[in-house]
């Protein structure tokens, strides 16, 4: 049906059809084993056959095959026969000339009958019994022959077109092919397969081989019609448009492209190209009269039209209606609805095409048929359409003033279903209409009525008109809701425009204020800013009036902001504020939502049971009143409460309801939140795997930048502690860019900076990591932020203990040193997570200094080991271990130190970790199987001769291979010698990696 018409863009990106591309290539590897391969591609007129075949044979000639393509012809109700074999067989000879005269050799004449250029195929008996299946044989035996050594795809298009005879041959193939290096693939437009077309029992029959495969193509998603936009237009689609041409095309590859060229050309909104309209309007007009009026009647109608609606409105003899739709059915223009109450366009763009062929004036009045109909009869429809197709039919006759109440009644059922992306266009259309409507008409309409975001601003809703910034508030909240945050925000500034412009039509702060709100949280949702200059802006508004919900809103979005920013007396203050004005309004959604701000203010500051216990009630009560993301965000709050003064298990419990209520209630993002506090505390607890798989399923459902800046952030976390540091490097970079620079958050910024301080350190790029530390200090640690700047201390000072005796290292260790101490002595630890960290970075800072103390160590370690950390509770035990050999006795207590270490670095696949643990044991000659006796010690390391020790000295001190020669008077070629088997006996690959471990592992008399 689409065949003349002319692709005019294509996209040059491949989408979609992975799992049926997979398959292909799948049967291309057995073909290529030697096991024929046969497959059936279906699918309708421009859904994608053939550029999922060009995609395979691109596959297939890349891995060597030989490719051989043919079509079947519209010819009348026949194609020509043999053709699409005629076709392949040509090209093969083509290719393989010398081959295919081998494999045909002595059977010419009759594959002549295929492929006239072989011979005179009139020479031969031209009847016969067994002449078509001599034949088919003859074919069979052409094709396994030319596929013993080499791998032959053969591929036959538009088999909806094809003869019998062409069929005969392709279904005995099917059936015989047993040897060769063959792959026979037909492809063919199911939705042209009607139920007296000879392809279907032709399929039905081929469907009982085992040996076939059929692939089914289905329609593009939404996310598949954006991507092959994208590749069409070079660039990243509106939104807007990406709804349209998915709505209008119902995924139709071939219809995405012909509505995309009606868009570049510059068609009016509304049209399709002429070409694809005439071709869809073939079949329609060739209807007798009454089935073409149905037709045009069912096209306004409606997806799917009732039959009682129709009848009502065709006004048609029962009869006569009743013949009609059996015409349109036959014609496969119409089909009837799943539930078989109704008629629907078997294909959205043909019921388009009729449409547009509607004259101005049959269209409206159709449509005001329906709606004059649908509200004599409100029966006629399902309740739940009732108002939006009354909406719609009044709205395209052209009657606003009835339209514009039905489309915001409309508005109102999407809103209650949680189905913002429809209440957004339905308000819109409201938003088009208003100026319209006679004001009369307007002043009927009130806010109570259609305005579930109108702001409590002192006026009456049961009493005060509707106004448009009501219907801007709406669609703001509607619109952020549905994840479309770029208009949200297009529709708040259009709101202060109109309040506070040069030519603002009102005047009125509260409202400005919560304008102002909005705009904050999206500003920060966006990654744009930190939307404290909007805080502040609703702040000023509102300062000196009478107390409002929005007031109180304001103040709990202000202390909210700083909860996060500036924890602080100033930020706890604002917090009480809010409360108090929320109870004084009786707002108790906005007070719950300040009390809960508040509860983990108290946290921080170090009232914990109290604030924990707040925000327990503020998550009870918000399920009681059945404020769901409401709920959801204390779960999010008190999971990361308890995370940060380590109550990890409790903090995976809070989190896991959370996901579940979220999930319940379809609220994906909210699930982000939750999901990426339930990793950080899966982390904590070493429960790694469990966390690797959460942080990427938040990769995949995020579409808040900041959720999934955590899910990359949590991604290089797992990454670098299991030594991955190009992964890690990567992930962090991502997460910077997720998170933008323009609301630094501690949760987002420390963690992200230690993550960054270890990959330097593991990298032996130390003044990376004190210049990191440097930034952070000069930053600054407000109340709050222990849980991040300790372990971002830890892993500072970490480095600079372990590069302890390094010359390179040992410019600037003093001030280094100095700023960690300096940083410890500041930061609280009022728990026992914190205070086990600050046991730590003690230890450490004593190990850097040069004095290992095995006892400090052993405190580290007892005060992690009820926390639940395992490990942290390993990198202590590895220390104290470490502190103990190096003191020179207690080697079996160091042992079990280190078997109970490596057993947690091996589960949690901690490789840094791991290989520090065994070279310890290697050096000290421990065995790491927990019972297994001690060896000796081995007092040279690692089998070091005394003049390799003497060399390796020399080289942690930096000396050159000639350097090394000269001061122990030997060769350079000796000198180098020894280096070489020293790298080779520590299994290092450079000097510098050597010197690092022979200060780590003691290998040398060090200078403290």
């Amino acid at each position: 049906m689409l065949g003349g018409v002319e692709n005019t863009s294509v996209s040059p990106v491949f989408v979609g059809r992975a799992g049926e591309l997979t398959t292909l290539t799948g049967a291309l590897g057995r073909a290529t084993a030697g096991e024929p391969q046969s497959l059936l591609i279906g699918g309708e007129a421009g859904v994608g056959k053939t550029r999922l075949v060009e995609e395979f044979l691109d596959e297939a000639c890349g891995r060597g095959a030989v490719v051989a393509v043919g079509g079947c012809v519209e010819i009348g109700a026949d194609g020509l026969p043999y053709a699409p074999f005629s076709t392949a067989l040509r090209s093969l000879r083509r290719r393989l000339p010398e081959e295919f005269a081998s494999a045909a050799a002595g059977q010419e004449g009759e594959l002549a009958r295929l492929l006239p250029e072989l011979g005179d195929a009139g020479s031969q008996e031209a009847y016969h019994e067994t002449g078509t299946a001599r034949l088919f044989e003859l074919t069979g035996r052409l094709l396994e022959r030319l596929a013993t050594d080499r791998t032959v795809v053969l591929v036959l298009e538009d088999l909806h077109w094809a003869d019998a005879s062409t069929r005969h041959l392709l279904a005995y193939l099917f059936r015989t092919l047993r040897r060769g290096r063959l792959a026979v693939i037909a492809t063919y437009r199911a939705d042209d397969i009607h139920r007296r077309h000879p392809l279907r029992p032709f399929l039905a029959e081929l469907d009982r081989l085992r040996t076939v495969r059929r692939i089914e193509l289905s329609r593009f998603t939404r996310t598949e019609v954006h991507r092959q936009l994208t590749g069409i237009m070079a660039a990243e689609p509106d939104p807007a448009l990406v709804d349209e041409i998915f709505s209008r095309s119902d995924g139709n590859a071939f219809f995405v492209e012909e509505l995309v060229v009606c868009h570049t050309s510059g068609c009016a909104s509304g049209t399709i190209s002429a070409s694809l309209r005439d071709l869809l309007l073939v079949r329609v007009e060739e209807l007798s009269e009454d089935a073409q009026k149905v037709a045009r009647i069912v096209a306004e109608g409606g997806s799917t039209v009732e039959y009682d609606l129709l009848a009502d409105v065709a006004r048609l003899a029962e009869d006569d209606l009743i013949e009609a739709l059996r015409s349109a059915v036959g014609a496969n223009i119409l089909i009837a609805a799943p539930d078989g109450n109704g008629y629907r366009f078997r294909h959205s763009l043909v019921r388009e095409a009729v449409s547009d062929d509607l004259l101005p004036g049959e269209r409206s009045r159709l449509n005001r048929r329906y709606a004059e109909a649908l509200e004599a009869d409100p029966s006629l429809v399902r309740d739940d359409e009732r108002a939006t197709r009354l909406a719609s039919y009044w709205y395209h006759a052209h009657d606003f003033t009835k339209a514009l109440p039905v489309v915001l009644r409309a508005s109102v059922e999407a809103r209650k279903r949680h189905a913002y992306a429809e209440q957004l266009r339905l308000l819109e259309r409201a938003m088009e209409l208003w100026d319209d409507v006679p004001a009369d008409v307007r002043a009927g309409l009130r806010p109570i009525d259609y305005a579930g975001a109108y702001p409590p601003c002192g006026c009456d809703p049961a009493t005060t008109p509707l106004r448009y910034l009501d219907l801007l508030a709406e669609a703001a909240v509607a619109a952020r809701l549905c994840g479309e945050r770029e208009r949200a925000l297009k529709i708040v500034k259009m709101a202060l425009r109109l309040l506070e412009g040069e030519n603002a039509t009102d005047h009125d702060p509260v409202r400005a204020a919560w304008f102002w709100i909005e705009r904050s949280r999206l500003v920060s949702g966006l990654a744009r800013g930190d939307g404290w200059a909007e805080i502040a802006t609703a702040q000023e508004l509102v300062r000196g009036l009478p107390p409002s919900a929005v007031h109180a809103q304001v103040l709990a979005t202000a202390a909210g902001w700083g909860m996060l920013h500036a924890p602080g007396l100033e930020t706890f203050a604002a917090a009480e504020r809010a409360v108090e004005y929320a109870q004084l309004v009786q707002a108790e959604e906005m007070e719950l939502n300040a009390r809960l701000t508040l509860g983990a203010l108290m946290v921080d500051s170090g009232d914990v049971e109290r604030g924990l216990a707040e925000m327990a009630g503020v998550s009870e009560r918000t399920v009681q009143l059945g404020l769901i993301s409401e709920a959801a965000r204390s779960r999010t709050n008190l999971s990361s409460s308890l995370e940060g003064v380590g109550r990890s298990r409790q903090a995976v419990e809070v989190a896991r309801e959370g996901i579940e209520l979220t999930q319940c209630w379809g609220l994906l993002d909210h699930e982000g939140w939750i999901l990426s506090n339930l990793t950080e505390s899966q982390i904590s607890l070493g429960h790694w795997d469990e966390a690797l798989d959460g942080a990427q399923r938040l990769q995949r459902i995020a579409y808040s930048a900041k959720p999934r800046g955590s899910a990359a952030l949590r991604l290089a976390q797992l990454a670098e502690a299991r030594g991955e540091l190009a992964t890690a490097t990567e992930l962090l970079e991502l997460a910077r860019a997720a998170y933008g620079k323009h609301d630094p958050q501690m949760q987002y910024t420390l963690p992200m900076t230690r993550v960054a301080v270890s990959i330097a350190a593991a990298e032996g790029r130390l003044g990376d990591v004190r210049t990191l530390l440097a930034e952070c200090a000069e930053a600054g640690f407000p109340p709050g932020s222990q849980r991040y700047a300790w372990p971002l201390l830890l892993a500072a000072v970490t480095a600079e203990a372990d590069t302890r005796g390094l010359p390179a290292a040992a410019e600037g260790r003093a001030e280094a040193l100095s700023r960690i101490r300096s940083i410890a002595k500041s930061l609280p630890a009022p728990e026992a997570v914190w205070i086990a960290h600050s046991l730590s970075v003690s230890a450490e800072l004593t190990r850097a200094e040069g004095h290992d103390d095995p006892d400090r160590w052993a405190e580290a370690a007892r005060a992690f080991g009820p926390l639940e950390r395992p490990y942290d509770l390993a990198r202590a035990r590895h220390r104290w271990a470490d502190a103990l050999l190096a003191s020179g006795g207690r080697r079996e207590e160091a042992a079990a130190l280190l078997c109970e270490a490596h057993l947690v670095a091996v589960h949690l696949g901690a490789r840094p970790l791991r290989e520090s643990l065994e070279l310890l044991a290697a050096r000290a000659r421990l065995s790491l199987t927990p019972g297994e006796p001690a060896s000796p010690p081995d007092e040279d390391g690692f089998g070091l001769t005394p003049r390799e020790q003497d060399v390796l000295g020399l080289v942690a001190a930096g000396r050159t291979n000639r350097q090394i020669a000269e001061e122990l008077f030997i060769s350079p070629k000796t000198a180098s010698v020894h280096v070489s088997n020293i790298l080779a006996k520590l299994g290092v690959a450079g000097r510098g990696e050597a010197a690092a471990m022979a200060h780590r592992l003691h290998l040398l008399q060090e200078a403290s």
